[in-house]
């Protein structure tokens, strides 16, 4: 099977864009030659965050297993920077094990370049995270940004400057001045904000001087800059000399650079209508990304259209006060660190702290209420939409935990049970310990609290648990006369008694939850007591049960359009069949589990069914494919921190005797080793005989004649992060020449990005 080049990593493409610190890059580029640590450090808007990523960016190539960004600015709970870095690695917080160890034994044995972005407001957690991985992985590097040094042995401090002055000097070549740091950003942000500004010998002068007086800080250029589209430099310049004569009456010089850049951000923010000032300050309440139904629902008085609040947020965009980024398909926005810090000084001038903060709560109870309710049955939907709110509803919640908020609190986690089974189970288990231990809040809510924490215990592997607190549900169900919570806790309650070896209960507790699941007519209970059958039967080893009741499951959760339930009852009904030496049988049931099991993104599946590929291949007398689907199997298993089902150890003996026999034990380590090196999709693609072959092609580069001479220097700038117009002044051809030669470049390669181009010249140069 073909390996893809593509260099590993989610260094985003959109923050490679950059202009300037070649004195910085090399800086870093020496300090990592011989150092585990370096922090940029410098105040808010000097560009901090763009510098790691596109050092990590140019790095990447050297490091085997690329480069990875964990960004913290939309952390909160110090508890959650191993989630963080769980999550930017692509591992699961999906079993038993702790994010914390889970991201140091992933890292153990790489090699690769890690960026903690905006480290300021979580220093101690952070600290501690990345002390712990240069300890225990010698392969690691880390690049660190922060407002100040992380304080740890070993850490190189490299101090990020504004950006390069131009000269005052009246006389200077434009050509020249051009290539200025501070300079080519604004002329940048100008450019694409109005869409046609360029550096002129009449505008030169108040572009110079815009630059200086803001000291070269990034983000107080681009607010300026962005102005351009309704004003000159020259009327920008005045206004800003205005602003600061005010401030500092004619001392200037002594302004603090810190001031420099809250001066003007409150000179953009005067220019502001007033809809579009209480609207900024509002947006300081979520803590990660929002959607424009997000803004409508928190943030916009009650009688306001969406019209409005769509031209306000197009409005705060175009004056770079928000960012955009689209996820899952969605338009979402973010505030800029330094913005967001701004916007919460004026949220508290204006007296909104404590309202806005209730009304950012009610929506997220009512969020998670109305779109958990049908969580299971549109499960990949939710997901996207969780995947998309997650640090906005952990900020909720932890403000509920910090405030004694119980009924907030229990409202929102009793919706959030399918994120923390698929996606966060050591998560869900400490908001839920925490959560459970306040007093008050709903009693029907509450109520099934504890089936959702034995529920979560019994993903952790731990039955004992588990039976405890789903004893709690049965009780809890059986007195609230809540038909749906005794049900799923009875079937639970079976499961949980099969693990812990309690036969009898497990068969009296499935019995029971038969009867009590059949009059409800409800399909989430129904699917839970299909699973529960099976699971009994498994341990009994009644085969022809597994085969009946998964059979029916297939069938219900294909007509409910259930993929989760699909994804299970089709690796039953392919175990039983395996189980039972029907080879022919089993195969198609679990290929087509494997497919759902990519589908929903199930890290635990995707292992069980790797491994029962692989016994499978073994029996089917192939061997080497075994192997590596073995090995396979138990890479995604230490990326999800899962352990093996105890049931499918035997098969799994066999299959790896089988395997050694047929190759020996040198060609199946080798090979067992192969698959350990696989990425997830390589492996999944493997499982399922599909082909990967297409990526590698892109492999034959400009040395295969791919590219002309000029494409192939195009390429290159564009790989170290060029925008068309600084590749014109850099090879001295126009900006849409440039654009041509980008054009023919993607067709040519087959691709449809930049981030692609720069991958692809990665991986030729290697």
């Amino acid at each position: 099977m073909a390996r893809t080049t593509r260099r590993p990593g989610n260094m985003p493409a959109e923050l490679t864009s950059f202009v300037g610190r070649r004195r910085e890059l090399a800086e870093i580029r020496k300090k990592l030659a011989g150092a585990r640590l370096v922090s940029l450090v410098g105040p808010g808007g000097v560009g901090k965050s763009r510098l790691a990523i596109r050092a990590a960016t140019d790095l990447a190539r050297g490091f085997k297993d690329g480069s990875w960004l964990v960004q913290l600015a939309e952390v909160r709970d110090p508890d959650l920077v191993p989630n963080a870095t769980l999550a930017a690695l692509d591992l699961r917080d999906q079993a038993a094990t702790e994010p914390s160890t889970l991201v140091l034994s992933y890292l153990r044995d790489r090699e690769l370049l890690l960026v903690v972005d905006n480290c300021e407001h979580l220093l101690g957690a952070a600290g501690q995270l990345i002390g712990e991985v240069i300890r225990a992985a010698p392969g690691v590097r880390v690049i660190a940004t922060s407002r100040e040094p992380l304080s740890l042995p070993g850490e190189h401090v490299v101090p990020v400057p504004p950006l390069e002055l131009p000269s005052a000097e009246a006389g200077q070549p434009l050509d020249r001045l051009r290539l200025n740091e501070a300079i080519m950003l604004f002329t940048d942000r100008a450019d694409a904000a109005s869409g046609r500004f360029e550096l002129t010998a009449a505008n030169r002068p108040a572009v110079v001087e815009i630059c200086r007086q803001l000291d070269g800080l990034p983000l107080a250029i681009e607010l300026a800059a962005v102005r351009t589209r309704v004003l000159t430099p020259e009327q920008i310049l005045d206004r800003l000399s205005d602003r600061f004569e005010l401030l500092t009456a004619g001392g200037r010089a002594a302004l603090p650079r810190h001031q420099t850049l809250r001066t003007t951000i409150d000179w953009s923010h005067d220019l502001l209508a007033p809809d579009e000032q209480r609207l900024l300050r509002r947006l300081c309440v979520f803590a990660g990304r929002f959607t424009l139904d997000d803004v409508e629902g928190v943030c916009i008085p009650v009688g306001e259209t969406t019209g409005q609040t769509l031209g306000l947020i197009s409005s705060l965009l175009d004056k770079s006060l928000i960012i955009k980024e689209d996820a899952y398909g969605i338009a979402c926005y973010r505030l800029h660190e330094t913005m967001r810090e701004y916007s919460a000084l004026k949220l508290r001038e204006a007296g909104e702290v404590e309202s806005m903060g209730l009304r950012c709560a009610d929506y997220y109870v009512a969020a998670c209420r109305q779109r958990g309710l049908d969580a299971r049955a549109k499960l990949l939907a939710w997901l996207g939409w969780m995947n998309i709110e997650i640090d906005n509803v952990r900020a909720v919640l932890r403000h509920c935990l910090n405030s004694g908020d119980a009924s907030r609190g229990l409202a929102i986690a009793r919706f959030l049970g399918w994120y923390w089974f698929t996606r966060g189970t050591t998560e869900g288990v400490r908001w839920l310990d925490q959560l459970m231990a306040l007093d008050g809040g709903d009693p029907e809510t509450r109520a099934w609290m504890p089936f959702v924490r034995g529920f979560l215990a019994l993903l952790l592997g731990d039955p004992t648990v588990a039976r405890s607190m789903l004893d709690r549900a049965i009780s809890a169900g059986r007195q609230t006369g809540d038909g749906r919570l005794l049900s799923a806790a009875l079937t639970m309650g079976s499961i949980a008694a099969n693990m812990t070896g309690e036969r009898v209960a497990a068969r009296r507790l499935l019995d029971e939850a038969q009867q009590v699941t059949v009059p409800l007519h409800d399909q989430e209970a129904t699917f839970g007591l299909l699973q529960a059958q099976v699971f009994n039967a498994f341990f009994e080893g009644d085969l022809p049960t597994v085969k009946s009741v998964s059979s029916e499951g297939v069938r219900l959760s294909r007509e409910k359009s259930d993929v989760y339930t699909l994804d299970m009852m089709l690796m039953n009904r392919g175990l039983g069949a395996l189980f039972a030496g029907d080879l022919v049988e089993s195969k198609p049931y679990l290929t087509e589990a494997l497919q759902y099991a990519r589908e929903i993104d199930d890290r635990v599946a995707q292992f069980y069914l790797l491994d029962v590929l692989g016994s499978h291949a073994a029996s089917s007398g192939q061997s080497r494919l075994a192997a590596r689907l073995l090995g396979a199997a138990e890479t995604i298993r230490l990326g999800a921190g899962a352990t093996p089902m105890q049931f499918l150890a035997p098969v799994l003996d066999q299959a790896t005797e089988t395997a050694v026999a047929a190759l020996g034990r040198g060609k199946f380590d080798a090979e067992f080793s192969a698959g350990r090196g696989l990425s997830r999709d390589e492996a999944l693609h493997l499982a399922l005989g599909e082909s990967s072959r297409e990526v590698a092609s892109h492999a034959q580069g400009v040395a295969g004649g791919v590219l002309g001479k000029r494409e192939s220097e195009v390429a290159r700038l564009v790989a170290d992060g060029l925008t068309n117009k600084q590749i014109g002044v850099r090879l001295f051809i126009s900006e849409k020449t440039v654009a041509s030669h980008v054009g023919s470049i993607l067709n040519k390669l087959g691709f449809n990005s930049r981030a692609q181009i720069a991958g692809w010249v990665g991986s030729a140069n290697q």
